[in-house]
């Protein structure tokens, strides 16, 4: 099995260089154009920096997103901008191909370096297309989808609990909900009045 049999569907990093410098981030739009010769095309926003590499030295690598991918791999190359972070300090799980480019080797089942043949502006984005001249496949954990990626691996918001006001009988454990314990107050249940009463903590 070669990598193109898990370019199906998925999330991927498109990692590129210039002058020395590393730059990537997160697509999901990377498809396979033809088989013999293999080549493939990826879409990128025109705002991201990535594409202005990829558009002057000709290269890109794909590493393709497993379902062991941690939510820092997303924090890292898809929330910050690649303008004034290097996305690359300090991360240990990336490896250089051929090319020279990095890829991930942590949370990837396969990765393809590509050298771009043809640029289409498409307005907002350019897809790139280009013909395969590395790839390896990793390991055999299924490549991760959106439907994974929001089940699995995105944190879920936290409830934020909505804090009652209110007093609560120390002696059963009644609560009165309001600002304020009326004066005369009898607890309904122990029959206690507001002197027996605490404030909610």
């Amino acid at each position: 099995m070669n990598a193109m049999h898990k370019f199906s569907y998925g999330l991927f990093v498109l990692t590129a260089q210039e002058n020395g410098r590393d730059n990537g981030c997160i697509v999901n739009t990377a498809i396979q154009v033809t088989n013999d010769p293999k080549q493939v095309s990826v879409c990128v926003n025109k705002e991201n920096y990535t594409t202005g590499m990829i558009e002057r030295t000709g290269m890109l690598n794909l590493s393709f997103l497993n379902e062991d991918v941690t939510f820092d791999t997303f924090e890292r190359f898809g929330f910050h901008c690649g303008k004034d972070v290097n996305k690359f300090e300090g991360f240990s799980d990336a490896k250089r191909s051929e090319n020279g480019l990095y890829y991930l080797t942590k949370g990837t089942n396969a990765m393809i370096s590509v050298k771009v043949t043809q640029s289409i502006d498409l307005g907002t984005h350019v897809m790139f297309i280009g013909s395969v001249v590395e790839e390896n496949v990793l390991n055999d954990v299924p490549s991760v989808t959106y439907q994974y990626y929001f089940d699995h691996i995105k944190p879920k918001p936290q409830q934020t609990a909505q804090k009652k006001k209110g007093f609560v009988c120390k002696i059963c454990g009644y609560v009165y909900e309001g600002d304020e314990l009326p004066a005369d107050f009898v607890c309904p249940i122990c029959k206690h009045g507001p002197e027996d009463f605490e404030p909610l903590s």
